[in-house]
């Protein structure tokens, strides 16, 4: 079964074919990309770099080349403005407009507090994306997010520094991020750190890092041995790791701030001896820096390298990791991950601007995860924004919110493995698609095309005529079909299919009906009955593609 009729068996009543690559991915290699350049190679790149590019992102990516839009997504940003108090008067120790970043809670309403300043970074989290540009931060983030999962937003202030530190190391040192997540406060809550300590180990976070951080399980050859690690490795992980804690977590006395310690009489002294995997390697007692010390050893295995590339892969390109991508993606990403110790530009850079990733197998091959399906659809639809902060804080808190049912809420995860659509097989991305989160998706999708979402009366709905006038001939129906469908679908759409839609924005009426229709609009912008025919037609239209199953890939 191909990858378009597996989601059309969950929408039996979508009757128009499309034709998609079967599923084997290809087997072209690393060599850089000497193809054509044009719309549908710039598209695939923005699409699987960046939550959804729009047309006028598309068209300047292909009038800039690769190389330049490759050196655009990995140029060295500032981090984002701190999430806001947007509509909290209460708050006594941050001003409306002002960031809660650092700042204590109120000890008399605390818990009303703290679900104000979870509102107010689900709210940031998603206009951070929406505003992410021609840049590969936000989705490397939610890499790092999925690679190093934490649940819940427990406490806002450890949240924000996780997912900031996520941010900071996007596209940055994988082994510096690791040291650094494994300190974090957010991590030693969700996986008992704050809890390990001598007298009590606790091995969960030892376990994860080498289990699914690291190096890897691998098969079990012996009782307590996986091939790459052993049980011995977790115990003296547990004991090296020992002594960190979560002080203040939801502080209300500004001179008690939240922070992390190592409290050096929690943490198990003496030297710790590594099994044979890690050479028998001794790490020598080292205080506050011996995790440090642990992790630099575990980074020596070549494991830990295949696993990282395999997960990018997988995020970034196909599941599908056959014998042949094994040998020519995966293994000499793994040894440029390496050789640049552990830098991870070069190692995308190579990736995406590869002839493996341009191969038309490569197009249209994944399931959009449903972050990327709602931020899509909200980018390319370009919704306007309330101009009053606290409106804006709750409309993006209401489009947040759509993320329920779908399969995947950002800050949650489902477990310590993150979202099955990147690690369980053999199904991979089709755990996104069932027939509870289909149906889930075409209720968001009538949401978005629709009659939009409240805040204070106001009704913030997508510019359905603006949409169409970022087409090059916003009069020719055949332009405004092409160019619309190019830009929401994976694969430019055949003749075929781009009939079949501009029958739907037409109604089956001849061309020069929408020409006419839409230069009385010009000539008059606030006739409501020619408004509203226009959006009607393009409501329509948007939700004809909405409804094809190949909408749903990437």
């Amino acid at each position: 079964m191909n990858r378009r009729d597996f989601i059309n068996v969950l929408s039996p009543n979508i009757a128009k074919k499309y034709s998609f690559p079967e599923n084997p991915p290809s087997n072209k290699g690393l060599s850089p990309y000497s193809g054509e350049w044009n719309f549908a190679q710039a598209a695939h790149l923005l699409r699987r770099t960046t939550f959804g590019p729009n047309l006028s992102q598309i068209h300047q990516v292909q009038q800039q080349g690769l190389e330049a839009t490759i050196a655009q997504l990995m140029a060295d940003v500032p981090l984002p403005e701190q999430p806001l108090n947007a509509d909290y008067p209460a708050d006594v120790s941050t001003s409306i407009g002002e960031s809660w970043v650092g700042k204590p809670l109120n000890s008399v309403n605390k818990q009303a507090h703290i679900g104000n300043r979870k509102r107010s970074l689900r709210s940031w989290t998603r206009r951070v994306i929406a505003t992410e540009g021609i840049h590969l931060r936000e989705k490397m983030t939610l890499f790092w997010h999925n690679h190093f999962p934490t649940r819940e937003i427990t406490f806002p202030e450890l949240a924000y520094r996780y997912v900031t530190l996520l941010r900071q190391h996007a596209l940055g040192n994988v082994i510096d991020l690791t040291k650094e997540v494994t300190v974090d406060g957010q991590m030693l809550v969700y996986l008992n750190g704050n809890k390990n300590v001598k007298e009590s180990p606790n091995e969960n976070y030892a376990r994860e890092l080498l289990e699914l951080f690291t190096v890897g399980k691998g098969p079990l050859i012996a009782s307590g041995d996986y091939t790459n690690y052993t049980e011995t490795d977790v115990v003296e992980g547990a004991k090296i790791l020992s002594g960190w804690y979560v002080k203040n977590r939801n502080t209300t006395d500004e001179s008690k701030p939240t922070e992390v310690l190592f409290r050096s009489n929690k943490h198990t002294l003496g030297s710790k001896t590594l099994s044979a995997h890690f050479s028998n390697t001794v790490i020598a007692e080292n205080g506050a820096e011996e995790y440090k010390d642990f992790i630099d050893v575990i980074f020596t295995k070549s494991t830990v390298a295949q696993l990282i590339v395999s997960k990018i892969y997988r995020f970034f390109v196909y599941y599908d990791i056959t014998d042949i991508v094994q040998q020519n993606v995966i293994d000499p990403l793994a040894q440029i991950l390496v050789t640049n110790n552990y830098n991870v530009k070069p190692v995308l850079e190579t990736l995406f601007k590869s002839e493996h990733f341009y191969d038309n197998l490569s197009m249209g091959c994944m399931t959009k995860s449903p972050i990327d399906f709602i931020e899509t659809a909200l980018k390319q639809f370009n919704w306007p924004m309330p101009s009053d902060l606290a409106d804006k804080y709750k409309l993006d808190l209401k489009l947040f919110n759509l993320q329920y049912k779908t399969g995947m809420v950002y800050y949650d995860p489902p477990s310590v493995a993150g979202w099955k659509a990147y690690y369980q097989k053999p199904s991979f991305h089709r755990n996104w698609i069932n027939s509870a989160t289909m149906q889930r998706r075409y209720f968001i999708g009538q949401v978005m095309s629709g009659n939009g979402q409240n805040v204070n009366g106001t009704e913030y709905k997508m510019d359905f005529i603006g949409l169409v006038q970022t087409t090059s001939q916003p009069s020719m129906p055949d332009i405004v079909v092409s160019e619309i469908a190019s830009m929401m679908l994976p694969l430019i759409p055949t003749d075929d299919l781009v009939l079949y839609l501009k029958n739907i924005l037409l109604q089956n009426l001849p061309d020069f009906e929408w020409t006419d229709e839409y230069n009385n609009y010009l000539a008059n912008p606030s006739d409501e009955v020619v408004i509203i025919s226009l959006e009607n037609k393009i409501r329509k239209f948007l939700r004809a593609i909405m409804a094809l199953p190949e909408y749903h890939l990437s």
